[in-house]
């Protein structure tokens, strides 16, 4: 048997966290390999948020032709076609991908296609020719998956976000259940092309974790575009009906439908790993248990992005490997700062948020103030739409600083990535109140707004 192959650092994983680290890594000087057995990207490039968004785009075209005709523009009888979108999609992923490997091949990484399982600390096998590696650093980037939940009956018919992007016709009838991130995007996108969509979630309203008024918003405007939100209820059993479905709630409602998408969640891809070969930890929340420079319980093992299951979100994914690949091979020791992370959820309309909720500000500071408004966007003036923004700022009272930032409507991610630079300076209210308008913006409301419309206060100790 010919002696194994040996290198610096070997990546099991090619998606965001994965792909950085290894790139990072060689223009280090170290010799990297990366293995991936499904495409190089990872889920956010092949069918995770890059996809997605190309048919959030797609979705919106639906609001713009109705609201048209206020603005001086004929915009009659538009039709859509889903295959011409799949197809665009798919045409864009494939160069993305290609854009990706050819990264990687000018920074000196070899990427094999194979599904790399670990032997011991400091080799892998490669199941696709059974070929060992030896490394001095492995990095896990796996990722996560998603998971349809406990058996009910019927469950072969349910599809998750993964099967949704690939569908070959637009379903008429929707049922999403779920109620996070992706549960409420996909039944934005098929509300927007046009799908009658039912969202059903387990839980007393969409969202969980949010701030309950975004919550709240949320679910008002997605229930004006003819969303069907029913909360308190789980999908018991999908019966199939001809070419379609009926969904039987735990509550005892049926719901009609062509297509049943599960997006109840997406567990770290920790499986088949071999993990077990070489003791690493779990962390109690399913993820690989890593310290604050992303090292597992085993030296010379680290993980980053979903498959640690911190903040499961691509931005995060790569700065965890740059700073990897930092600390073990560029001699920089550097932490990730999971503390204050923008995030958007393009629902229609999309979110915004950065910072604490207004129940995390009460519980961890005490005495907050907050500056809310919500009012019909200029847009709406001419269009007739009957939709609302919310903009909303916590501060703490007693220092001044804005704690929280929360946005629904057009252009809340955009916002969010501007307002996520001031809160990493720290900036106060008076930072905000003292920062010039721009007008007319939505925006300008984040620093026009100067009384409280609440004021949270300790009680007086007695």
């Amino acid at each position: 048997m010919s002696a194994a192959r040996s290198v610096d650092l070997f990546v099991i994983g090619a998606g965001s966290g994965g792909v950085r680290a290894a790139r990072i890594a060689a223009g280090y000087g170290a010799r990297v390999m990366v293995a991936e057995e499904y495409r190089v990207g990872g889920t956010c490039v092949i069918r995770g948020c890059v996809p997605k968004k190309l048919l959030v785009y797609a979705a919106r075209f639906r609001e713009a032709f109705e609201d048209a005709p206020g603005f001086g523009w004929d915009a009659t009888a538009p039709t859509f076609d889903w295959s011409t979108l799949i197809g665009n999609k798919d045409r864009e992923i494939a160069r993305l991908e290609a854009a990706y490997m050819a990264t990687l091949g000018k920074a000196g990484v070899e990427i094999v296609k194979s599904r790399a399982v670990l032997e011991d600390a400091k080799t892998v096998r490669l199941e696709a020719t059974g070929e060992r590696i030896r490394a001095e650093h492995i990095l896990i980037a796996t990722g996560a998956t998603p998971h349809l939940g406990p058996a009910i009956p019927g469950i072969e018919h349910v599809i998750s976000s993964n099967e949704a992007l690939h569908l070959e016709t637009l379903p008429g009838r929707v049922l999403v259940q779920g109620g996070g991130y992706i549960a409420v995007e996909f039944a934005s996108i098929f509300a927007g092309l046009g799908s009658k969509v039912s969202l059903v979630y387990r839980g007393e309203n969409i969202l969980r974790g949010f701030d309950d008024e975004v919550r709240q918003h949320l679910r008002a405007e997605l229930e004006k575009r003819g969303i069907h939100v029913i909360t308190g209820n789980t999908v018991a059993a999908v019966e199939p009906c001809g070419k379609s479905y009926t969904a039987h709630l735990s509550g005892g409602m049926q719901v009609a439908a062509d297509a049943v998408m599960f997006a109840i969640g997406r567990p770290p891809a920790v499986r088949g790993l071999g993990l077990e070969n070489v003791g690493i930890k779990l962390a109690a929340n399913g993820g690989i248990a890593v310290d604050e420079y992303s090292q597992t319980s085993v030296p010379g093992i680290w993980a980053v992005g979903d498959v640690t299951n911190r903040i499961n979100l691509t931005p995060v994914a790569i700065r965890e490997g740059h700073a990897f690949a930092d600390t073990v091979f560029g001699g920089k020791p550097t932490r990730t700062d999971h503390r204050n992370v923008p995030t958007a959820v393009f629902s229609e309309p999309e979110i915004g948020t950065v910072g604490l909720t207004e129940a995390e500000a009460l519980a961890e500071l005490g005495d907050v103030d907050v500056y809310r408004t919500s009012f019909r966007p200029m847009k709406a003036t001419l269009s007739g739409r009957d939709t609302r923004v919310l903009l909303k700022l916590l501060v703490d009272a007693a220092t001044d600083r804005v704690v929280g930032c929360h946005i629904v409507g057009e252009g809340a991610g955009e916002m969010i990535q501007l307002v996520g630079i001031a809160f990493r300076m720290g900036a106060t209210k008076a930072d905000f109140d003292a920062t010039m308008a721009v007008h007319p913006t939505a925006a300008e409301e984040l620093v026009t707004m100067r009384q409280p419309t609440l004021q949270h206060r300790r009680k007086a100790a007695e």
